[in-house]
């Protein structure tokens, strides 16, 4: 037995707020051939040829609403989350990201410097997804190959429907509604393109979209984005025993004009003023960290749209972040697979 380490990882984040950070990191983020998952020549024309000309400009203005004096707020929880967990257990523990300059390679480097040869890789992302968790876990074996070859990972599954998971999620979402007169909440979750869903179905055929599938047993469900979503609604509702009708769930941040999975958060906060729905909460639980796509998408932009439409109240809730209970819970996992 080797000695023991953990690593974090998130999403990542530009540097600053300069348009030549944000094209940087963009330019890794969007060439990641499982997030914008088209032939490579035609992923390089795109990104190099269209979208990196035109969207860090307006990417750096979303950061610049969002940023904090520490810096990005997704990199500051995520430190001030690993500094709670390393307070609390004896073991090393570093923090990666997917795409930016806090690399993977660096966190494992770290832990390699501590003299760590067994790893538990600990995606940050409750949900299976090939642009999230799968890319995550294949960019860990590949520097493990290439460069960390003593060290041997195991990694932690997705967390979607883990009891404690969804008691802590219950419990933070019961806090923030505490004063808040509301009589909806929508569940928004980060979308993806439907194609994804039919590609990490490995029975090839379960998948079908068709609103019926997701209820149906089935392996599928292993690697399936919209089930695992779903799941994760159903148990924070029943654990506050939220009555049918008064929440929905919807997908957000969508790109480019491929078909992403449906509803679209934007086109449900147009439409429930109109249903009557006036006081809205909105959750986003495929984050645990706040980020551009809570801070910015939803709790500016969502909350002008369905002002604007019509709707009276608004509040985002905030992400688990580095709420205490939820360190507890992260802390129990890692104990567990420790001993």
């Amino acid at each position: 037995m080797g000695k023991k380490g953990v690593l974090l990882v998130n999403l990542g984040s530009p540097d600053s707020t300069e348009v030549k950070d944000v094209r940087r990191y963009l330019d890794e983020f969007l060439m990641d051939e499982r997030v914008i998952d088209i032939p490579y020549w035609k992923r390089f024309l795109l990104i190099k040829g269209i979208i990196l000309n035109v969207r860090p400009k307006k990417s750096a203005e979303a950061y610049k609403k969002i940023w904090w004096k520490e810096g990005s707020p997704l990199v500051v929880i995520s430190e001030r989350f690993t500094k709670k967990i390393r307070d609390k257990i004896d073991l090393p523990v570093a923090l990666g990201m997917r795409y930016g300059s806090m690399s993977m390679e660096k966190a494992f480097r770290e832990l390699q410097e501590q003299n760590v040869t067994d790893v538990y890789l600990v995606p940050l992302y409750p949900h299976y997804a090939m642009s999230s968790f799968e890319t995550v876990v294949e960019k860990a074996k590949e520097l493990l190959e290439d460069s960390f070859k003593e060290m041997q990972m195991d990694v932690m599954a997705p967390f979607y429907d883990k009891p404690d998971y969804i008691k802590v999620m219950a419990q933070h979402l019961s806090k923030e509604l505490e004063g808040f007169d509301y009589d909806h909440i929508l569940f928004s979750y980060h979308g993806i393109p439907e194609r994804h869903i039919y590609k990490g179905d490995p029975t090839g055929s379960h998948c079908k979209l068709n609103g019926t599938c997701c209820e149906i047993k089935s392996e599928a469900h292993k690697t399936c984005y919209r089930h695992q979503c779903f799941e994760t609604t159903k148990g924070v509702v029943k654990e506050l025993g939220l009555k049918e009708g008064t929440y929905r769930n919807s997908f957000q941040s969508r790109l480019l004009k491929d078909p992403w999975l449906r509803p679209y958060t934007d086109h449900e906060l147009e439409a429930m003023p109109e249903q009557g729905i006036k006081k809205l909460a909105v959750i986003t639980p495929a984050f645990v960290s706040d980020c551009l796509e809570t801070l910015e998408e939803i709790a500016m932009e969502g909350k002008s749209e369905f002002l604007s439409f019509g709707g009276e109240d608004f509040k985002h809730i905030s992400c688990l972040n580095d709420d205490d209970a939820w360190v507890e819970v992260m802390v129990d996992w890692i104990e567990k697979w420790k001993s």
